[in-house]
């Protein structure tokens, strides 16, 4: 079969050479053959698996379309790399999220014709999230009823140019952005208690929060306050790179990161722990962006961040801090909270739900995938799929028969949103109104 060169950097020459990674997909393709621990994940394996066993094991006999069907259905959960016991440093170093971002890259370069444009386009768009989110909120009313209805003229021509399904409901704007409301605030001398902090914060919005969803980060703010956490935002942050990394365009997450690292870096100098909202952001900037940076600054930055929930915890954990644990508010007596993909990625425990507890709700667990994940779940492409994916999370949700939802992704709450009806909350939000923290008022 020739040698093959087990790479995930790049950088590396032999990484974009297509021969090799054919070698390298066979290679891994046939590891977890023979393990199969990742079978019920995500729709990659099961087609593998039957691809393989339909050739008798021969998994040196999978064309190239086979392969890349299996590349196709993953949508970067990361949960087999968490699940995988061949993950570096083990000697057959399998990290197969990394592997698929090679064979999307590989493939994209070496793509032609239309479909390789309507991708190429599809990325752009998806990707330019701070451009959409600055044209959108400065017409939020508009944009919404623009983009709001599933099957419009609009969305359909969404649909043919950039691939983004129009039958998926999308997030509407915000016509106050959380960093105005946030600048706004800090102007007026509001959250000075005059109490010695016990930790400083600087706020990495993403761009859910900051364009679509900006009352998480206003509960966000109060229940840190409420805790003597101060909070500052991160100076030039945009979005993290996500949406180009997850689509194999490296260039375009390598701009994304060199924008945002320097204000993070300064924040952390500065005495200030990095704060994300949002779990797919927060798995960037901990682990890709030291992966593919690989700076001093971007391993300091990695060091500093942690998820809003996490960092909550660590107060309440640490010596010589302490969580206020005075819940006067309204506190539900039952919660299904969702722990999304990209969380559970992080390796952290289940910082939301152990929060939730605290307030005295029963919370019940609910470890399903939303079929989102990034921008593979909005894509035309994958819309059916996605909805499937999310089937068990929804049977989950229903056997729950909660009071209240609670999820920390964005996305992932909208998915359940379509699918279900019921409109989740950030724990964090459930948090501030068990201390009694009145949301925001929304301007419309």
């Amino acid at each position: 079969m020739g040698a093959v060169t087990t790479t995930y950097d790049p950088t590396d020459p032999s990484y974009h050479d297509e021969a090799d990674l054919r070698r390298e997909l066979t290679r891994v393709f046939d590891l977890c053959h023979g393990c199969r621990l990742c079978l019920s994940l995500c729709p990659s394996f099961p087609t593998m698996f039957d691809q393989i066993d339909a050739r008798d094991g021969a998994v040196d006999e999978l064309q190239p379309a086979e392969q890349d069907r299996v590349v196709d259905e993953c949508y970067q959960c990361k949960l087999c790399y968490v699940k995988c016991p061949y993950v570096p440093p083990h000697e057959w170093q399998l990290d197969f999220p990394r592997l698929m971002l090679r064979a999307v890259s590989v493939r994209r370069e070496s793509a032609k014709g239309l479909p390789a444009l309507r991708e190429r386009v599809s990325t752009e768009v998806l990707g330019r999230t701070d451009l959409l989110g600055r044209a959108a909120s400065a017409v939020a009313p508009l944009a919404n009823r623009a983009l709001g209805t599933p099957g419009s003229l609009l969305r359909r021509a969404m649909e043919g140019l950039a691939g983004v399904s129009a039958e998926r409901v999308l997030p509407p704007y915000a016509k106050v952005r959380f960093s105005t409301w946030f600048r706004a605030r800090s102007a007026s001398g509001a959250g000075r208690s005059g109490r010695a902090e016990q930790g400083k914060a600087a706020i990495f919005p993403t761009c859910l929060v900051e364009y679509q969803d900006p009352a998480i980060g206003q509960d966000l703010v109060k229940v840190y306050e409420r805790n003597r956490v101060g909070c500052s935002l991160v100076e030039g942050a945009v979005c993290c790179g996500a949406p180009f990394l997850h689509s194999g365009d490296f260039d375009g997450f390598l701009r994304q990161a060199r924008r945002n690292l320097p204000g993070l870096a300064r924040a952390v100098r500065s005495g200030s722990d990095v704060v994300v909202p949002q779990p797919t952001c927060g798995y960037v900037l901990k682990r890709d962006y030291p992966e593919h940076l690989g700076s001093a600054d971007a391993r300091l930055v990695a060091e500093h961040t942690y998820d809003a929930a996490e960092y909550l915890w660590r107060l309440h954990r640490g010596e010589g801090t302490e969580l206020d644990t005075d819940f006067t508010g309204e506190v539900p007596a039952t919660t299904a909270y969702h722990l999304p993909c990209h969380l559970q990625a992080q390796n952290i425990g289940l910082r939301s739900r152990d929060l939730l507890k605290l307030t005295g709700t029963k919370v019940t667990l609910v470890s399903k995938c939303s079929g989102i994940d990034g921008m593979w779940g909005l894509r035309s492409a994958n819309y059916d799929q996605a909805r499937a994916v999310a089937r068990p999370l929804v049977e989950a949700l229903r056997r729950a028969d909660a009071e209240v939802v609670a999820g920390d992704c964005r996305l992932a709450n909208g998915a359940i949103s379509e699918e279900t009806g019921r409109t989740p909350l950030h724990p964090l939000q459930l948090l501030a109104r068990a201390y009694g923290i009145p949301e925001e008022p929304r301007e419309q």
